[in-house]
């Protein structure tokens, strides 16, 4: 640990010669932004900046309060203590042993560690001086993406334990003359749904009570603008996310001096937390990134951010999978499975999925009222076991995956009926269902060994499982917890607490295995999940049209390489425009393949081939939205690699008006002006032509200011053009 690097004196403290230290200003710095803290004259720690970092670091240290009101001093805190003399939303609330409320938290010291050289954790020690409680404010800095994760670690030494009652990861301050929050809200088969709107005074604050799933009615991932509403290149805008995967809370305050407090972590609803003394308990990190040229960018740090360090094998490969679930839902046997292999070989996908209804035998599953919890082969569909389907899978030349539930239990399982306590429900009140079932309890020791014991018991059986989809389907009803007993207001953090202890053990003695991540949609999509598993399911709903503005929405957060896309028979759109949509992804097919016409299925095995040729740039390239859906009758998108030597565009006709299409040129963005391109369309159905006029080469410069015309009417309805390097 460098010295140089270490701050043990308060601001304006007296040093040992009788002389004043110089007032301590921390700098937090990416490679074009900075969060700058300050301690005060009364030893608070304050954020006194948040935007584009200056040139030089020194000139932090002359920024000042300025003219206020703030009769409190902590308008701008770091990390908002109450019950002291703060007067706004608090970002930490606690109960201390002898059952006082007051907490002051006040500035110890702050060291920087830099553990690689894009990299630096500043971590700053905040302690009561009444009490024996300590908050130390970790700030990780990623520089070359301009994103920072937030966390704070609480501890105390008082005689008994302390009750949290509220626990931020983080606490920001933005200064603007106005902000504008763009929300998400939605449900089963609707997800990710904007709302955009000016925040005015008082407290705006966006959650989550589910306990499971919990961004199925309002996902925990938003943006703020500040001044006017940012558009894709242009503005002030941050993007944030909570790395959780439970209940969440962010409030938004805009406070008595026009500035915006954004306090993100833990919901603390019927969550009260006792904490033993000597005992660390970490928030999850808050997740952000700050743009001043729109959302574009901003989006496009937290891509590379992801893939680079967040991401469960974020830069490397994905398998293109054919999945049981649209052709059979619970009604398969072990030669219909065998017919389904054949299938996947010949469209030349990695991998068949085997979904929902494979298990249970006292409960045979086979529909979603019973079963779940038994996870034995059932006899009657699979009389010689799961390990048969692979070994014709492996025969097929094609991997094998299979679709479990394991959090989840039906009441009428066996599972059940042996241990009760081992499911989240009250005593004295009525079972409540959601989709026929019940959460099992992840806070129990016994439980969590279940749970990886049903993974385990996979690989025990294929010891080839190429791929696990893991789905969760029930939110948490009448919350309670036998394990717990008294300690119910812990239910809901150490529910996830003991999710990730068992990923963590599946991700230790199988860290390479594919995941999906799957909660009847988009319901479980966060930062926190996707460090053990490789993709999310974004929604049930595949109907391609819904699917454009959902992925559009999802891709402001997540890159990708995340997002699970199927090609099935929801909507009443070709098959080209479906297939065209879930390329924009991670592709995958859940069709009858031999129902399929001739033409359909030499259309979906040609699209393969396509698709693995330029699945590359989608997954690893910088992504650029060019025609939005939410405002004009065409969407377009396209992804270029870091080279700027290839590129793919997307384009949809999302309009269903006479005529609709666009009138001009369709502009590119993210290719080098100076290199020369060539421009074809690909995956044209057997028999078509296209219609994109693009004979010899362009430069850059011109494709990114005049453009091109991808043809989109209602007889062309999809159209991919892929750009490459003129050689």
């Amino acid at each position: 640990m460098k010295r140089s690097l270490i701050y043990l004196l308060s601001a304006g403290g007296l040093l040992a010669n009788g002389a004043f230290a110089q007032k301590v200003t921390i700098p937090v710095e990416t490679a074009h932004n900075a969060v700058v803290l300050q301690v005060s004259d009364k030893n608070d720690l304050v954020q006194s900046y948040f935007g584009e970092k200056l040139n030089a670091t020194g000139d932090y240290a002359q920024i000042t309060a300025g003219r206020t009101s703030d009769y409190t001093g902590l308008y701008r805190s770091a990390y908002t203590p109450s019950g002291s003399r703060n007067l706004l939303e608090p970002a930490i609330s606690i109960q201390h042993a002898d059952g006082n409320q007051s907490l002051d938290l006040q500035y110890v010291s702050h060291k920087v560690d830099k553990p690689s050289a894009d990299i630096t954790i500043t971590s700053i020690q905040l302690k009561d001086p009444v009490y024996n409680v300590q908050v130390t404010l970790f700030y990780k800095a990623y520089l070359k993406d301009d994103v920072i994760e937030q966390w704070s670690v609480i501890r105390h030494q008082e005689k008994g334990e302390i009750t949290l009652q509220k626990f931020a990861s983080a606490n920001l301050n933005l200064h603007g003359k106005t902000y504008w929050l763009r929300q998400y809200h939605g449900d089963w088969a609707k997800e990710m749904r904007p709302e955009e709107t000016q925040i005015t005074h008082g407290i705006k604050t966006l959650d989550s009570k589910l306990g499971t799933r919990a961004n199925l009615l309002m996902p925990s991932m938003f943006m703020v603008s500040l001044n006017k509403p940012a558009t894709e290149d242009e503005g002030q805008v941050m993007m944030a996310a909570l790395e959780w995967s439970g209940n969440f809370r962010t409030d938004l305050e805009l406070d008595p001096e026009d500035n915006l407090r954004i306090m993100s972590g833990i919901n603390n609803y019927a969550s009260a937390y006792k904490l033993k003394p000597n005992v660390d308990f970490t928030t999850p990190a808050f997740v952000y990134t700050f743009s001043n040229t729109g959302k574009g960018t901003a989006s496009r740090n937290l891509h590379n951010w992801a893939r680079n360090y967040k991401l469960m094998d974020g830069k490397g490969e994905r398998l293109t999978l054919l999945n049981n679930w649209e052709s059979t839902y619970f009604d398969f046997n072990e030669q219909k499975l065998f017919e389904l292999l054949k299938d996947t070989k010949a469209l030349g996908v990695d991998m068949f999925l085997l979904d929902d209804g494979w298990f249970a035998n006292k409960y045979p599953r086979n529909d979603d009222h019973a079963g779940l919890g038994d996870w034995e082969e059932n006899r009657k569909k699979l009389p010689n076991g799961i390990a048969s389907i692979a070994r014709e899978a492996d025969k097929d030349g094609v991997k094998f995956g299979i679709w479990i539930e394991p959090e989840m239990v039906n009441p009428k399982s066996a599972l059940y009926s042996k241990h009760p306590d081992w499911v989240i429900k009250q005593p004295k009140r009525d079972e409540y269902y959601f989709r026929n079932q019940l959460v099992l309890d992840l806070s129990n020791p016994a439980v969590q060994d279940f749970v990886f014991n049903v993974v385990d018991s996979l690989f025990i059986k294929d010891p080839k499982m190429a791929y696990i989809k893991w789905d969760c389907n029930a939110v948490i009803y009448n919350a309670y917890s036998a394990h717990l007993k008294k300690d119910q207001s812990q239910l809901y953090v150490d529910y996830v607490k003991g999710l990730y202890s068992v990923l963590q053990r599946i991700r230790k003695k199988y860290p390479s295995v594919p995941m999906m991540l799957c909660s009847g949609g988009g319901g479980r999509v966060d930062y926190g999940a996707l460090q053990y598993f490789t993709e999310f399911w974004p929604s049930d709903n595949t109907d391609p049209l819904e699917r454009i503005y959902m992925q559009w929405e999802y891709s402001y957060f997540y890159p990708a390489i995340t997002s699970s896309n199927h090609v099935t028979d929801w909507g009443k759109q070709p098959l080209k425009y479906r297939t065209d949509v879930a390329m924009m992804g991670k592709l995958g097919f859940d069709i009858v393949v031999s129902k399929l016409s001739p033409q359909d299925l030499q259309f979906a095995k040609d699209a393969v081939v396509n698709y693995n040729a330029v699945k590359s740039v989608i997954w690893h390239g910088d992504q650029y939205r060019l025609s939005d859906p939410q405002t004009d009758p065409v969407a377009s998108i396209m992804y270029v690699d870091t080279n700027k030597s290839s590129a793919v565009m997307f384009n949809y006709l999302v309009s269903s008006r006479y005529d609709a299409g666009p009138r001009a040129r369709t502009t590119m963005k993210g290719l080098n002006p100076a290199k020369k391109y060539t421009v074809k369309e690909i995956n044209l159905y057997p028999g078509t032509q296209s219609s994109v006029k693009a004979e010899g080469t362009y430069s850059g410069d011109f494709l990114m200011k005049i453009g091109i015309d991808p043809v989109i009417e209602s007889g062309r309805s999809s159209v991919i053009l892929k750009i490459d390097e003129a050689r």
